[in-house]
Order: C-alpha cells, then sequence, then structure tokens
C-alpha cells in the first residue's frame, strides 16, 4: 500500500483560493495530498470511483469543499467510512451559511465533521486532518504538537508588543 494521503476534493475549480491554504497547511506538515474537483451533482459516478480507488490507493482522510447545496462531503460520506471534513465555502447569495446547513446537517450514523465557513474552515480541515494522521504517525504528532507552540509564541509575542505600546501611550 502506498504512502497515506489526504484527499481534496473540490465541488468547482472556484473553491481553489479559499482552499489554497488548505494545501499550503499539508504542505507545512508534509503531508501528502491530491486535489480534485469533482461533483456530487454534475459527476456523481465520477466522484464515486474516485473515492472507492483513492481509498484503495491510502487515502486516510478525505477533506471535502463545496458551496450552494454543498452535497460533496455528504456524497462522499456515503461512499466511504473514512473520516470526512467539510469546508463550507462562503458564496452565493447567502455567504455559505446554506453550504455549513447542508455540510453540517447528516443523518447519524453518516458524519462528517464541519468546520467554519470559508478560509478559516479550510485552514482549519487542513489541521483537523494532520491531527487524524496524527494518531498513527508518532513524527506527525510531534509536528502537529511543534505547530501548536509556535502558534502560542507568536500570540506571545504580540502580546509584549501590544504591551510595550501601551506602555509608551
Amino acid at each position: 500500500m502506498s504512502k497515506p494521503f489526504v484527499a481534496i476534493l473540490m465541488g468547482s475549480d472556484s473553491d481553489l483560493p479559499v482552499m489554497q491554504s488548505t494545501i499550503d497547511v499539508l504542505k507545512s506538515f508534509d503531508i501528502t495530498f491530491e486535489a480534485k474537483v469533482t461533483s456530487a451533482h454534475r459527476t456523481p459516478a465520477a466522484t464515486h470511483a474516485y473515492v472507492t480507488d483513492a481509498e484503495a490507493r491510502g487515502c486516510k482522510v478525505f477533506i471535502c469543499a463545496a458551496g450552494l447545496a454543498a452535497h460533496l462531503a455528504g456524497a462522499v460520506a456515503g461512499i466511504t467510512t473514512r473520516p470526512i471534513i467539510g469546508v463550507p465555502i462562503d458564496c452565493g447569495p447567502l455567504q455559505g451559511h446554506d453550504a455549513l446547513l447542508s455540510t453540517v446537517m447528516m443523518p447519524a450514523g453518516v458524519p462528517v465533521a464541519t468546520v467554519a465557513i470559508g478560509s478559516a474552515g479550510a485552514k482549519n480541515a487542513a489541521y483537523l486532518a494532520a491531527q487524524i494522521l496524527a494518531v498513527a504517525d508518532d513524527k506527525l504528532a510531534q509536528r502537529v504538537i511543534d505547530n501548536r507552540a509556535e502558534n502560542a509564541k507568536a500570540v506571545l509575542a504580540k502580546d509584549a508588543a501590544l504591551q510595550i505600546k501601551l506602555a509608551k501611550m
């Protein structure tokens, strides 16, 4: 079996600007990934074939991004028992709220872990995928721990800078 990887599925190529942050975070953790445009509605057979093939090749987590009707994560969850992370894309007249509800409202027994709407959610999807993979990979687990520590240091540095600025006021 090949190296475990994460599959990033997007309902449209217009989702890529938001999902670029998912790609960037996965790269920062040195996590192998594939990205694909596929549609639950327009290419259901191709979506099914890809998910089945990806699982057979070692995909451990699927990250599915879609806006508007946002059925992609749910459709993938119906095909595989691998973890699914849904990213609602902030588009359309409801700015992603419809996508959020479509992604999060799954029937019992067919879960989709749903993150925030838009780019913050896209980043968190990658972080969550890293944490899922880290359960079986001690080196990745340490990289996740180190990343959290770096983020905490950055916040403390920003606070120190703020305190200096306030003291001068």
